[in-house]
């Protein structure tokens, strides 16, 4: 196929995102205080998990293998948009892991955006029609996680209000 090493290397680089995802999707899960977002964050994980299951197997059947380092070096970088939580209250947190969440599933829309023209392109109508799947599923997520942020920004945002128990301002205060 014309192409096939540059499309395996884009196979290689979506299913160590994934990987990562799946791993970052659970731990985030954990985090917070809101049961229908960790249970989102949980089901999006088992997701990414078969996301990443099916871009090894088109690896594999292109005669290659997923890449380690790859995965190495995505892991590590994944988790660090989770830094910025540090010193969060568990009602903020969960706002935050849907903000990470739709961030993710935007960039992953985006790089199967790319692997689907790449193999357009290549004229490997499997690989595109595995991109186009998988692209769908992360507007899935995206869409999901958006529509629990509003509620859950709402509920931390009362919390907070509620711990800090603060006067509201006089009326015709500036």
């Amino acid at each position: 196929m014309y192409g096939q090493e540059i499309i395996v290397r884009y196979l290689q680089d979506a299913e160590a995102a994934e990987r990562t995802f799946e791993d970052a999707l659970a731990s985030l899960s954990k985090t917070g205080d809101q049961p229908e977002v960790q249970s989102a964050l949980a089901n999006m994980s088992r997701k990414a998990r078969t996301q990443h299951e099916r871009l090894q197997a088109r690896i594999e059947a292109l005669g290659a293998s997923r890449s380690t380092v790859k995965s190495a070096l995505a892991h590590a970088v994944g988790f660090a948009p989770m830094l910025a939580q540090l010193g969060k209250k568990a009602g903020e947190k969960s706002t935050q892991d849907l903000m990470i969440t739709l961030a993710a599933a935007a960039a992953e829309a985006a790089m199967y955006e790319a692997l689907g023209a790449a193999a357009v392109a290549a004229g490997d109508a499997a690989t595109e029609q595995l991109a186009r799947q998988l692209q769908d599923e992360e507007r899935e997520d995206y869409q999901q996680a958006a529509a629990l942020l509003r509620q859950s920004a709402i509920e931390a945002f009362e919390r907070a209000m509620s711990e800090n128990v603060e006067a509201p301002p006089a009326a015709g205060a500036n």
